[in-house]
């Protein structure tokens, strides 16, 4: 019985590497030079820092290259933390005057301020309203407190759960989308928000399951992301357009995402204690629009990179964790591949001759 079920057993192992191989792939073009070539991806860093158990939301510093914004959600504070590009704490901000509820996400806007969802809404949408928190960027890192404006938030149609918020960074429009099984929206808000009264914001697209989402820093792409997947759209006269899924890291709960300040990759982050995040670099389809794409024999563009990316001359940390959050790569996943489909041919043959003996 042991050997009559081998084979199917290998069948089964090689179908599922195969179908990995793909989806982890999924979106490369072979034979011809990209991003990839000079930037494979993987684990960026961990956030070390033990305060941070449930970092929900994640963007690129503007001011300070290599610098990502993070936060807890739920009841943690009014607090706000500066990771470096080896995961640890170079500054914890703390929002004056402000009593969170469920901070979901963070975003940067071309005003130099950041932007801090108080978004979410575990009774399934059941609060009248929701809020958003902006203050300016510390031109310095140190733990300090900062003044915040507060803008109250409501939805045209009604209260609902959020994760996302994405302030477009040539605009300065703020959009918002809900988090629903089977159907979500995007939401945009007022052109201008305004700190007194209530800023509607009205559906303008639907949007898959999503616990956080990004602009890239030209403004021409959108990505959203859930626990498991992700989209990337192009966007056009103030609405996404072009859905292009994309592939994901398996994280344990993956909760964040954001541009590197460079637009050549996205950045995955999850909660946890000591939570890795991960690059995935963009191939030359998915680039913003006023990104080159990185060729083999050509030498990277002037334009200033991320020191998270193995393209700006700073070697990527070592993965802390053993890369236990780690997809495998490509090349792994089709060695992989060609070695059970070996061990299954070496197999049957042993059988046949078995028979034929």
């Amino acid at each position: 019985m042991r050997t009559t079920r081998l084979p199917a057993v290998l069948l089964a192992a090689v179908c599922a590497t195969a179908t990995t191989a793909v989806a982890v792939g999924a979106g490369a073009t072979f034979g011809a030079p990209s991003a990839h070539a000079a930037d494979p991806g993987g684990q960026a860093f961990a956030i070390g820092d033990p305060r941070i158990t449930e970092s929900s939301g994640l963007a690129a510093s503007r001011q300070h290259p290599g610098v990502y914004w993070t936060h807890n959600d739920s009841d943690d504070g009014p607090y706000v933390y500066a990771i470096d590009s080896q995961g640890r704490t170079v500054a914890t901000v703390t929002l004056r005057g402000v009593e969170p509820r469920d901070v979901e996400a963070i975003s940067l806007g071309p005003d130099g301020r950041l932007y801090v969802g108080d978004l979410g809404d575990n009774l399934g949408g059941k609060w009248p309203e929701v809020w958003i928190y902006a203050f300016a960027e510390p031109a310095e890192l140190h733990d300090q407190a900062v003044e915040v404006t507060r803008y109250k938030v409501r939805y045209e149609d009604g209260p609902r759960d959020a994760e996302a918020l994405m302030v477009h960074p040539v605009t300065g429009r703020a959009y918002i989308a809900s988090k629903k099984q089977g159907g979500g929206g995007l939401y945009q808000g007022p052109e201008k928000l305004a700190p007194t009264g209530v800023n509607t914001f009205r559906r303008i697209a639907d949007a898959p399951w999503t616990t956080d989402g990004a602009f890239s820093p030209d403004g021409t792409r959108l990505v959203l992301r859930g626990y498991f997947s992700a989209t990337l759209y192009r966007w056009k006269d103030g609405a996404p357009s072009d859905a292009e899924p994309l592939s994901t890291p398996f994280q344990r709960q993956g909760e964040s995402v954001t541009f590197t300040s460079d637009g050549r990759a996205l950045l995955y982050g999850t909660e946890g204690k000591d939570s890795p995040v991960w690059r995935a670099p963009l191939d030359d389809a998915q680039l913003p629009d006023t990104v080159e794409p990185l060729r083999s024999a050509t030498p990277a563009p002037s334009a200033p990179s991320d020191p998270a990316s193995p393209t700006s001359g700073a070697a990527a940390p070592p993965s802390p964790d053993g890369g236990k959050d780690a997809p495998a790569s490509t090349g792994d996943q089709v060695l992989g591949v060609v070695f059970l489909v070996a061990i299954a041919g070496a197999v049957f043959g042993l059988r046949r001759k078995k028979r034929e003996g």
